[in-house]
């Protein structure tokens, strides 16, 4: 709820500033950290199935339950895809 906060606060601060919220370098920026982050989290959970699917048939039980599987997925694309997007947005020459 605080994160939600402070986005909203964040979003009027930059609106009342007068500067455009979105132009084409931004949109630009997000739309590869999106590719790379979606590739990224797409190996990521065909990995982990793997990992899963071996640890079964060699264990007989799975190293994770689906639940913490998924929510470790959607982290890890999450994260990479904030963290892709700061780096794009820091090294200026993109």
């Amino acid at each position: 709820m605080l994160i939600g906060i402070f986005v909203v606060w964040r979003l009027l601060k930059e609106r009342r500033s007068g500067f455009p919220l979105k132009d084409e370098r931004t949109q630009k920026i997000a739309g590869t950290a999106a590719y790379y982050a979606f590739y990224i989290g797409s190996y990521f959970m065909l990995a982990l199935m793997g990992v899963n699917f071996l640890n079964q048939v060699f264990i007989g039980e799975p190293l994770l339950e689906t639940g913490y599987a998924l929510v470790i997925s959607v982290l890890v694309q999450s994260l990479t895809f904030g963290g892709l997007q700061a780096y794009l947005n820091r090294k200026g020459d993109f």
